[in-house]
C-alpha cells in the first residue's frame, strides 16, 4: 500500500516531504483570510516589534501562549477525562506581556468575523466585548459572574462533542478505525527507518517514564509500553515543515484484551519567536519551555506533556484524548459573536490572571480600567491595533494568493 501511493505521488518519501509540505502550507493560508492570519504567527511578531513600548499597556511578567487564535483554544481534558476550556498550542510559550495574547485573540475574532460575512458593526461590538471578558477575570469581586458565565454557542457545541466524544470517535477522525496500523495517505506519510528506529529507541530509553506518567489512565505506575505503529503526521499550518509524528501504543497489553492504543502525538519544539519580556528566566531547552509555559497557562493540558529528546531534536509527548477539540469558526453568528468574544477572552484572561497574586491582579485591572474610555468603547490601543492588523493581514493574503496562484498550474487551484 505505502509503495503504491509513493508512486502516485500521494505519498512523498521521507527525503521528499519538504516541497510537499511547503506547497501544503501555502494553500492552507490560501483558503481565507482568516487561515492566513492562523499561519502568519511571524507576520504579527513583526508588527509587535515595530510598535513602541509606549503604543501598548505594559502588563505584568506572566506565561502568555504567544500564538492566541482562535484555533488554539478549545476543550481540552486532564488525565481524568474532566472537561475544560483552556489554550490548548503553547509551541510559543514565553514570558511576556498579557496584551499580546489580547491583541491576537481580537484579531483573530475579526478576521473570523469577516469570513463569515459579518458587519463592520460586529467587529467593533466584539472589541468592546473582549476587554470587557478580559478584565472580568482580573476582578476578584465578579466572581460568582465568572462562574456562571454563559457559554456561547460555539463553545456550547464543541463542549457537547468533547464530553460525548469516544476514543474510536477519535480514531475514525485521524486514523480511520485502524486498530493497530497507521494507514498512509493524506494525513500519514511513511517514517524513514532512521526515524522509526528513534522512536521505538525513545519508548524504550530513560525518557520513557517521563512519558509514561504523563499517558491516561495509566500514570506513573509501573506499565508496559509497547509501539505497535508510527508515521509522519501532516498536522497543524504554522508548524509544517518540523518533526510531527503519531505514535500508536499499547498499555500493558490492553490491546489483545479488545482495547483501544493510545495514539501520542511527538512535536518538535522549535525557538519561540514571540517577543518576550527581559530578565525573566525561562528553560532554555524548547521543549522544557513549550511545557512549562502549558503548565502555566493551560494546566490541564499542560500535566498530560512531556519534554524528551527524540534522536538529539528536543520534542514535546502528550497523548490525544477524545475530548481535546479546536472551535469551528465557521460557526461564529451575528448572534453569537459578541458572547464568544467575550467569553473567549476570560478564559485567556484566567490563564494570565491564575499567575499573579490578588494585589498583582488588582494593579493590572486598574492599568486596563485607565486605559478605557468612560464609554463602553474598547480602549483605542486594541481597537487602533485590531485595525492596523487587519489591514496588513488584508493586502498580505491577497498577495499571498497571488503567489500561490501564480505557483499553481490552471485547473489544479482550490
Amino acid at each position: 500500500m505505502a509503495e503504491k501511493s509513493r508512486k502516485s505521488g500521494r505519498v512523498p518519501a521521507p527525503d521528499q516531504r519538504q516541497p510537499v509540505l511547503a506547497a501544503k502550507r501555502n494553500e492552507k493560508m490560501a483558503r481565507s483570510a482568516h487561515a492566513y492570519v492562523r499561519g502568519s504567527a511571524t507576520r504579527f511578531y513583526a508588527w509587535l516589534d515595530s510598535r513602541s513600548a509606549e503604543t501598548l499597556p505594559q502588563g505584568p511578567a506572566v506565561w502568555i501562549c504567544g500564538d492566541c487564535h482562535l484555533g488554539n483554544l478549545g476543550p481540552v481534558a486532564d488525565a481524568a477525562g474532566d472537561v475544560a476550556i483552556q489554550i490548548r498550542d503553547l509551541d510559543q510559550s514565553v514570558i511576556g506581556n498579557p496584551v499580546h495574547d489580547l491583541i491576537r485573540l481580537g484579531l483573530s475574532l475579526a478576521t473570523a468575523a469577516r469570513s463569515s460575512d459579518l458587519p463592520g458593526v460586529i467587529t467593533s461590538r466584539m472589541a468592546e466585548a473582549l476587554m470587557n471578558g478580559y478584565e472580568q477575570a482580573f476582578d476578584d469581586a465578579r466572581s460568582d459572574e465568572t462562574r456562571s458565565a454563559q457559554r456561547p454557542a460555539v463553545v456550547r457545541i464543541a463542549m457537547k462533542e468533547a464530553l460525548h466524544r469516544s476514543w474510536q470517535q477519535l480514531e475514525r477522525q485521524n486514523i480511520h478505525d485502524t486498530k493497530s496500523r497507521i494507514p498512509l495517505g493524506k494525513r500519514f506519510w511513511p517514517l524513514s527507518t532512521d526515524e522509526r528506529k528513534a522512536i521505538r529507541a525513545l519508548f524504550e530509553s530513560d525518557a520513557a517514564e517521563l512519558i509514561r506518567a504523563a499517558l491516561s489512565p495509566a500514570g506513573s505506575g509501573d506499565v508496559t509500553v509497547d509501539v505497535l505503529d508510527a508515521a509522519y503526521w501532516v498536522k497543524g499550518c504554522s508548524s509544517l515543515g518540523r518533526r510531527r509524528f503519531a505514535v500508536l501504543l499499547d498499555i500493558d497489553g490492553a490491546c489483545s484484551g479488545g482495547g483501544p492504543p493510545c495514539l501520542v502525538d511527538i512535536k518538535e519544539a522549535a525557538a519561540a519567536a514571540a517577543p518576550r519580556y527581559g530578565g525573566h528566566r525561562m528553560p532554555r531547552d524548547n521543549a522544557r519551555r513549550v511545557v512549562e509555559g502549558a503548565r502555566h497557562v493551560a494546566p490541564l493540558l499542560g500535566n498530560r506533556m512531556s519534554a524528551v529528546r527524540l534522536d538529539g531534536c528536543a520534542v514535546v509527548v502528550r497523548e490525544l484524548l477524545p475530548q481535546d477539540l479546536k472551535f469551528d469558526a465557521e460557526r461564529l453568528t451575528e448572534a453569537d459573536a459578541m458572547k464568544a468574544a467575550q467569553f473567549l477572552a476570560l478564559i485567556v484572561g484566567q490563564a494570565h490572571a491564575r499567575q499573579l497574586d490578588a494585589s498583582a491582579r488588582r494593579s493590572w485591572l486598574k492599568e486596563l480600567r485607565g486605559n478605557r474610555p468612560k464609554s463602553l468603547d474598547a480602549p483605542s490601543w486594541l481597537w487602533r491595533s485590531i485595525v492596523e492588523l487587519m489591514v496588513a493581514h488584508e493586502a498580505e493574503y491577497l498577495e499571498h494568493c497571488r503567489r500561490y496562484a501564480l505557483e499553481r498550474p490552471v485547473g489544479q487551484l482550490e
